[in-house]
C-alpha cells in the first residue's frame, strides 16, 4: 500500500486549526464486526494523542451510522469500516455530505469450512454444500438440514450471502443462520474442537484465519453479468430481486467521515481523508484483541508506538 501525503493545503489546516478545544468532539461510529471496533478505537487514538481533539463512540449498523453522518450534526461522524461493494449503495445515496478516506486496503469474501472438512470429506467447492451429503454433515442441532451461518444481522454482506446459499442451491440442504458473530463463533470453537462440520461466512482481514485452520470453498471467478444485488433500503422486494450465481468481487475498504468536519474539526478530516490502514496490520490486530485478549486500547496504543511512522504519513508529516 502506498502512504499518502497530506496537501499542503490540508496539512496547513491541521497544523493551523487552532487549539484541540476549538474544535468539536469526533463521535466514533462503532459498527459490531471486530475490524471495525479495532479501526474506531484507532481513529479514535490518532486524535486524543496526535491531534489533540476529543472522541466519542457511538455503536450502530451501517444504516445508522450513514443516516447520522448525512446529518452533520456530530451525532456520528465517522464510519470506521466501509466495506465496498457491499455498502455502496449507503455511499452513492450520501455522495454529497459524506467523504470516502483516500487510501484503503483490499478484502475478500466468501464460504469457509474447517480444513479437515475440505480434507477428510471433500468439502472444497461452493457447490459441495449443496447436497444430501452435506445437509447431513453440517446438520449440528440434529434438526435434519444443515447449517451455514451467512453473517450477522445488520451487514450488507448477510444479505447478500442469503442470496448466495439460495442460487447456490445450497439452502435447500442448509439452513442459512444470522446470530450474532461472537455467538456464532463459541458455537464454532466447539465444533471445530469436535471436528464437527461447519460452514460460514468469512473474510479476510479476519482473525479466523490465524485462529482456526480453514478453507475459503472456491467459487466461480467474479462476473459481473452473473451478479446483481439490490441493497435493502432501495427495495423492500431485495432478496427476491436478487440474484448471484458468481464468486464475489474483491473488496475495498475505507474510512468514511461526515463532510461537516471540514467546518466543525479540520484537523480531523484532514486525518481522515488521508488515512490508509494495512490489511495485514488489521488482522494482526484483530488477533490479539479477540484471540489473545489484549485490550482494545492497549494493542492498539502499543501498534501505534510501533508504527509512528505511518501514523506521520497519515498525518502529513514525513
Amino acid at each position: 500500500m502506498k502512504k499518502l501525503t497530506l496537501s499542503a493545503a490540508a496539512l496547513g489546516m491541521a497544523v493551523t486549526a487552532g487549539a484541540a478545544s476549538a474544535q468539536e468532539t469526533v463521535m466514533i461510529g462503532e459498527p459490531s464486526w471486530p475490524g471495525a471496533r479495532i479501526m474506531a478505537n484507532l481513529i479514535g487514538q490518532v486524535i486524543e494523542t496526535r491531534l489533540g481533539g476529543e472522541v466519542g463512540y457511538a455503536p450502530g449498523a451501517n444504516a445508522v451510522i450513514f443516516a447520522a453522518m448525512d446529518g452533520g450534526r456530530g451525532d456520528i461522524d465517522v464510519h470506521p469500516d466501509v466495506w465496498l461493494p457491499n455498502q455502496q449503495s449507503f455511499v452513492d445515496e450520501y455522495t454529497e455530505t459524506v467523504t470516502l478516506s483516500e487510501g484503503s486496503y483490499e478484502g475478500s469474501s466468501g464460504i469457509c469450512v474447517p480444513t479437515y472438512m475440505a480434507e477428510e470429506h471433500n468439502i472444497r467447492t461452493i457447490y459441495d454444500l449443496a447436497t444430501p451429503v452435506a445437509q447431513e454433515l453440517f446438520d449440528s442441532d440434529g434438526d435434519g438440514m444443515g447449517e451455514v451461518w451467512v453473517g450477522a444481522s445488520g451487514w450488507a454482506s448477510t444479505n447478500t450471502f442469503s442470496v448466495r446459499v439460495r442460487d447456490y442451491g445450497i439452502s435447500t440442504f442448509l439452513t442459512p443462520t444470522t446470530e450474532d458473530e461472537t455467538v456464532f463463533y463459541s458455537r464454532l470453537r466447539d465444533l471445530i474442537e469436535a471436528r464437527e462440520g461447519a460452514a460460514f461466512y468469512c473474510y479476510a482481514p479476519h482473525y479466523v484465519h490465524a485462529l482456526y485452520d480453514v478453507t475459503m470453498l472456491e467459487e466461480p471467478p467474479y462476473d459481473e453479468s452473473m451478479y446483481t444485488m439490490v441493497a435493502a433500503d432501495q427495495s423492500a422486494n431485495w432478496f427476491e430481486e436478487s440474484s448471484i450465481m458468481t464468486g464475489e468481487p474483491v473488496k475495498t475498504i475505507r474510512v468514511a467521515f461526515s463532510n461537516s468536519l471540514f467546518d466543525r474539526n479540520p484537523a480531523a478530516a484532514a486525518f481522515l481523508q488521508a488515512i490508509d490502514m494495512e490489511a495485514s496490520e488489521l488482522s494482526e490486530l484483530t488477533y490479539q484483541v479477540v484471540e489473545n485478549g489484549v485490550e482494545t486500547e492497549v494493542a492498539v496504543a502499543a501498534w501505534m508506538e510501533e508504527n509512528s511512522d505511518m501514523i506521520d504519513g497519515w498525518l502529513g508529516l514525513n
